[in-house]
């Protein structure tokens, strides 16, 4: 590791990189651009049900152990049914993935909470609760929005199947080290309930692309960002993917340290309040460090974000019309032709108001957007109203955990009564890996984190929005102005 002078002003995330260093490889290993390559440790390692079969049997056939099982947690939940749970799981891949993990965990020694256990859920959404994401780890998993973890801390980034592997087998990773780019959140929310954290990431994808954080991790600053929830922080992380980022960062706070303390993992007693301090004092930017990139988002005039076409940047206030793709190009030919192709495929015109937009089907939940503040943010507007007859809904909770709170709540109740279904755990809808997906035509109102052609099912439309937008846009089979709701 090369010394790292006292006086150099170094931004949270080259701190965090430089505590893992265990290999500076600019003269052993070399990317596809020539740069030199770093091993770094990995304190924490995520495993789910699709991305890591192959890796366990490349194990296997090597004969070789997972060198740190107890920094491993696995989960099912992209391909567990989120229906009755006594019932039996009738797609036979999805029952065999999910058999093939709970056997490959028991082998190898790794805790798994499996479709039967209190903690099971989004391995996104139970690696937080549980404690298992701590301030200054670096944070694995075979899943590209493992970034949420990101809003403790941490450095956390998705992975291939190979580097699963090579994780489970080394506990190590090479890797070119990304380029940091800050994003300063300035203004305050008018209304904190309407405008969401979802609205201000989409808000940010809007204004510097899916590809604007290409080859960088985000930190997200301001005073805004010191005011949001965990959930809050966990939302704009997770989404910083979305951006082209490798990962999101927020700096770790009171906030922080509150919500991590007592959690199942998490150190506990004296030890927990020294890290505590040290975290405090050593886990953020310098006041001079230098960033490759920085951009700054008014929070001020936000409104509620809804998605037109198929990709995150394709956003709108929901007092805004939908664009003409000369409107969304801004001169760039390939956006113009990127727009025109994605009106096509929502079905949808140039010039239509957003609230104009009627829907088939509400999805509530994704790594982005189940936890519980989420639910009772969206049973605001939910309570002693009933859902659209035109309009099939579903809460999906992001853990076990989550839906057991939720009901000592009362949350169920509430949405129930509305006509809502209240479902088991798991990915569900955002990415149509299970019996959870949208018939070809369909017009979705989802707050996951993905409206790609066919990312919700085969031909299926998708709109992204906050929890309580959806909501509201179940009650009324089309999307409305939250902020005149709440």
């Amino acid at each position: 590791m090369d010394y790292i002078s006292p006086s150099m002003q170094r931004t949270l995330f080259d701190k965090i990189w430089d505590e893992h260093i265990v290999v500076n490889g600019n003269q052993i290993e070399k990317d596809s651009n020539g740069l030199g390559q770093t091993l770094i440790y990995i304190d924490r390692h995520l495993v789910h049900e699709v991305t890591s079969p192959q890796a366990f049997e490349s194990l296997h056939q090597r004969g070789r152990k997972v060198r740190r099982p107890d920094s491993t947690i696995a989960t099912v939940d992209h391909n567990v049914p989120t229906n009755d749970r006594s019932l039996p799981m009738v797609d036979q891949t999805s029952k065999i993935q999910i058999e093939t993990l709970t056997r490959n965990c028991r082998e190898f020694g790794i805790t798994i909470f499996d479709i039967d256990s209190p903690y099971q859920g989004i391995v996104h959404v139970i690696g937080p609760e549980l404690g298992f994401t701590l301030p200054g780890t670096t944070i694995v998993c075979g899943d590209s929005h493992t970034s949420t973890h990101g809003a403790f801390g941490a450095f956390a980034f998705g992975i291939g199947t190979t580097e699963v592997e090579h994780v489970l087998a080394t506990q190590c990773l090479w890797m070119s080290k990304p380029k940091s780019f800050l994003v300063n959140i300035e203004g305050t929310r008018r209304n904190p309930h309407a405008i969401t954290s979802k609205d201000i990431i989409l808000s940010i994808i809007q204004k510097i692309g899916i590809d604007g954080g290409t080859g960088t991790v985000l930190e997200y600053k301001g005073k805004l960002i010191s005011e949001l929830s965990m959930e809050q922080r966990m939302t704009i992380c997770n989404m910083s993917i979305e951006a082209g980022a490798r990962a999101g960062l927020i700096a770790p706070d009171e906030t922080t340290f509150e919500y991590l303390r007592g959690r199942k993992y998490a150190p506990k007693g004296e030890y927990y309040e020294e890290l505590v301090e040290s975290w405090r004092n050593n886990l953020k930017s310098d006041p001079n460090s230098v960033f490759h990139k920085i951009e700054t988002l008014n929070a001020d005039q936000l409104a509620p974000q809804v998605s037109w076409g198929t990709n995150p940047s394709m956003v709108s206030d929901v007092t805004g019309n939908v664009p003409h793709p000369d409107e969304f190009a801004k001169g760039n030919e390939n956006e113009r032709k990127l727009a025109i192709r994605a009106l096509q495929y929502m079905d949808l015109q140039p010039g239509t108001p957003i609230t104009d937009i009627k829907i088939d089907r509400v999805f509530i939940g994704s790594c982005t957007n189940s936890r519980l503040e989420d639910l009772i943010e969206a049973s605001l507007v939910v309570k002693g109203r009933k859902v659209s007859a035109q309009v099939r809904a579903m809460i999906v909770p992001g853990s076990q955990q989550v839906k057991i709170q939720a009901e000592k709540l009362g949350l169920n109740k509430i949405f129930k009564e509305a006509g809502f279904e209240w479902r088991e755990s798991g990915c569900s809808m955002c990415l149509g890996m299970n019996p959870d997906i949208l018939a070809p035509g369909e017009r979705c109102a989802s707050t996951s984190n993905r409206n790609f052609e066919g990312r919700q099912g085969t031909g299926g439309r998708t709109h992204l929005v906050s929890p309580i937008m959806a909501a509201a846009a179940a009650i009324q089979g089309h999307f409305v102005d939250v902020r005149e709701w709440v």
